[in-house]
């Protein structure tokens, strides 16, 4: 028997540095270990480094199991889509000015928010001044283009007059034709 392993019954260990028995596993069990350590129910998608760790912390050990999980966490879709862009080629900035205040809005909704406020409000609408940074909110059970025609008319336009530019994400509820009719 090799240096650190040890065979208790049918069942073989490894000792660890930490002279912390791990449980011996085959390419089968590994293989399920690396699915739910990676992105079961508790899983992180962490990288293949942490997620061996992690694995040691767990009880378990397999010969290759440093290189496994570094595979394993490359091959993963989830990880490729939603990781950092950090080999991407870097863009250049747009600087973003306001020549003066409130005439450039930017527009957005937050939600929807659970639990549901005291008034059964899910969703609030948000617009900041690029300029000054000043803040218009709302509280909305949902947010139609109606409400947020009628929002910008009351709380943006006659307030602080029309502005020059209003951002949003292009949602549909915020960029439409109803829309395009206030502004105009």
């Amino acid at each position: 028997m090799a240096a650190g392993f040890v065979l208790d019954g049918d069942i073989l260990y490894k000792r660890g540095k930490d002279q912390v028995l791990l449980r011996c596993v085959d390419a089968v069990e590994a293989r399920k270990i690396l699915k739910d350590v990676h992105e079961g129910i508790c899983g992180t998608h962490a990288n293949g480094f942490t997620m061996a760790r992690k694995i040691m912390r767990l009880g378990y050990y397999w010969l290759t199991m440093e290189s496994d999980c570094i595979n394993f966490a490359r091959k993963c879709h989830k990880c490729q889509i939603y990781g950092d862009k950090i080999h991407v080629a870097s863009l250049p900035l747009h600087v973003m000015t306001s020549p003066w205040p409130f005439s450039m809005w930017g527009m957005d909704v937050i939600g929807p928010i659970s639990p549901k406020a005291s008034n059964r409000h899910r969703f609030i609408f948000v617009v900041i001044d690029y300029f000054t940074k000043w803040i218009e909110a709302a509280s909305f059970a949902n947010v139609t283009k109606t409400a947020v025609c009628r929002f910008l008319k009351k709380e943006i336009i006659c307030r602080y007059g029309l502005p020059e530019r209003i951002i949003s994400d292009n949602a549909l509820n915020l960029n439409n034709k109803m829309m395009k009719e206030v502004c105009e």
